[in-house]
């Protein structure tokens, strides 16, 4: 009998959890718009470098993701409310027993993959035999999400029941709210029949799947069960898709789909006003400029996520790494960032001021308004809390005991509202006696910084944490001690604690009230420097129809197969 949460918002984010999903059938045949093009330019120094669907650590990223879910039908698919449906997903059911140990997943009937074979349980449990043998020490490469949804230290088993149903049993009690939404959605089900070329030998297997996993047009992403299936693809230029016509979900009405690599916001914008480019997310500094794009529709859309800057706590900082670790220089640091002026002024007003782990933005049942949020903008207050703690300036430096809080701030290179923002801080900062050197670095280079391998100080990556796959948003990912995704070396046992509990079985009122007290501590502890969430500006040719209102803001994904090009209009 699957476990059923109380009335309220709680019962309605697991509602669709516990009863038969909602199944999607096909949709209409293409139509005449099947002839149009559509182009999409990729954000700069971005492109899809990792095809296979459950991606290794270095390729975690949302580009791959999102070329992943154009391809393949994950096994749990997530909603812009950050509730579970069947739609564009492998499960038609999901149950659970009373103490969230064993949950049966019962897989959509008539489901094939692009070569009429049909999508079966064994696909279910080999693509988690896939990330469970690359969390294994020896493994050539490993999981993303390795850590995240007890991946795998709290999976007992998965077993095929029959060719339509998986079994998965867990080695202690979960709440199953958190376990179906961060757990059971990281598994992307891939045709076994065409992928277990080793069944005997998992880190052969991984080999070869790392062999190809750059290889676009090797032979095996030719099998596919999502909405779309490449075509053509040159390395650091263009991706092209045609829709999959086994595809069981809407068709594409769009007859061809690429994505194309681009160097820069200024090119972005000149493909946009030469009409080469059809989508695009346009950077906020060319926001003023946007009277050059008429008639294209300058829009935004918001993820669920946030933005902050991240400080290395670890030894390997440069002097400031025990500091860091000091809460009360964490909130002078905090006071010194002025939200609202970065809103209005650097973001025109498409961003919100951020005190959490948990943005207001795009709006989900899991953001609780009534928290407090104590360190407001006050670089004032932020000197008088230093000062009480022994902090005197000197030669325009706060310095005690020989220590100076002088430091390095890297941030994105090539993004003029990033730099803008930074030195914003910059000049805050100083009025309280702390100075940053500013450093701009490659945005790949800043995601491979780690805690204790690598000499930095403070990071500004500028886009921030998006809650994929994580789409409960407890923070086990990224503020557990030794979390996978623990970019800061971070590390308290009371956040543990709290972080634990949200995982546990309980009423409604019991799982509010563990999420709440785990963004309570995580909002005054300041794991990261809070930072506002702001909206991605988006920019598509006026003919190009359904872009904002098919774009996912919980997985972060667009649906092209959802989009039609058609007459042009100006909404």
């Amino acid at each position: 009998m699957a476990t059923r949460f109380a009335a309220g918002v709680w019962a309605m984010a697991a509602a669709l959890l516990t009863a038969t999903l909602a199944a999607c059938g096909s949709g209409p045949a293409p139509s005449a718009s099947a002839a149009a093009k559509v182009v999409v330019a990729l954000q700069p120094q971005t492109a899809p470098d990792w095809w296979f669907p459950i991606e290794s650590s270095s390729a975690y990223t949302n580009l791959n993701g999102q070329i992943s879910d154009l391809m393949y039908l994950p096994l749990i698919n997530v909603t812009p409310k950050d509730v579970v449906t069947a739609q564009g997903a492998v499960a038609q059911r999901v149950t659970w027993n009373a103490a969230g140990t064993v949950y049966h997943i019962y897989l959509r009937r008539h489901l094939n993959w692009s070569n009429g074979r049909p999508v079966t349980a064994r696909d279910v449990v080999f693509a988690w035999d896939i990330i469970k043998g690359s969390t294994a020490k020896s493994a050539p490469w490993e999981y993303g999400g390795t850590g995240s949804g007890g991946i795998p230290a709290d999976w007992k088993s998965v077993v095929a029941t029959n060719s339509k149903e998986v079994t998965v049993t867990l080695a202690q009690r979960a709440n199953p709210l958190w376990f179906v939404h961060n757990a059971l959605s990281q598994i992307w089900p891939v045709p076994e029949s065409v992928w277990n070329r080793y069944p005997s030998n998992m880190n052969r297997e991984l080999s070869f799947i790392q062999s190809i996993a750059n290889k676009p047009t090797a032979a095996p992403y030719k099998v596919v069960d999502g909405p779309w299936a490449l075509t053509a693809a040159r390395a650091s230029q263009y991706w092209t898709f045609k829709p999959n016509a086994r595809y069981s979900g809407h068709h594409a009405t769009i007859g061809s789909l690429t994505y194309q690599y681009e160097g820069s916001g200024a090119a972005i914008f000149a493909g946009l006003k030469r009409g080469t480019i059809s989508v695009a997310y346009l950077p906020f500094s060319l926001y003023g400029s946007r009277a050059q794009l008429k008639p294209d529709v300058v829009s935004h859309v918001w993820v669920l996520g946030f933005t902050g800057i991240a400080l290395n706590e670890t030894s390997a900082a440069p002097q400031v790494g025990g500091l860091f670790k000091k809460l009360y220089i964490r909130q002078a640091l905090e006071m010194g960032i002025d939200q609202r002026a970065i809103v209005q002024k650097l973001y025109d007003g498409f961003a919100v001021p951020d005190y959490g782990p948990v943005p207001s933005k795009p709006g989900t049942v899991f953001y609780y308004p009534n928290l407090p949020h104590p360190y407001a903008f006050n670089p004032g207050a932020g000197k008088a809390l230093l000062e009480r703690h022994g902090w005197a300036m000197h030669h325009g430096v706060m310095t005690r005991n020989g220590a100076a809080l002088h430091f390095q701030l890297i941030y994105p290179s090539g993004s003029i509202t990033d730099a803008r923002i930074v030195q914003l801080i910059q000049s805050y900062w100083a009025q309280e006696g702390v100075q940053v050197t500013l450093r701009p670095m490659q945005k790949n280079s800043i995601y491979a910084l780690s805690p204790g391998q690598s000499t930095w100080a403070a990071s500004w990556a500028g886009n921030g944490w998006t809650y994929e796959p994580d789409y409960y948003p407890t923070g086990g990912e990224l503020f557990a001690c030794n979390a996978a995704s623990n970019g800061t070396g971070y590390c308290a046992g009371t956040m543990d604690r709290l972080i634990r509990n949200t995982y546990l079985p309980g009423t409604a009122a019991q799982v509010s009230a563990n999420m709440q007290a785990y963004q309570r501590y995580a909002i005054q502890q300041l794991p990261e420097l809070w930072m506002p969430h702001y909206a991605l500006l988006t920019v598509h040719a006026p003919n190009v129809h359904g872009f904002n209102r098919w774009f996912n803001s919980v997985t972060y994904y667009n649906q092209p197969n959802h989009w039609t090009v058609g007459a042009s209009t100006s909404k």
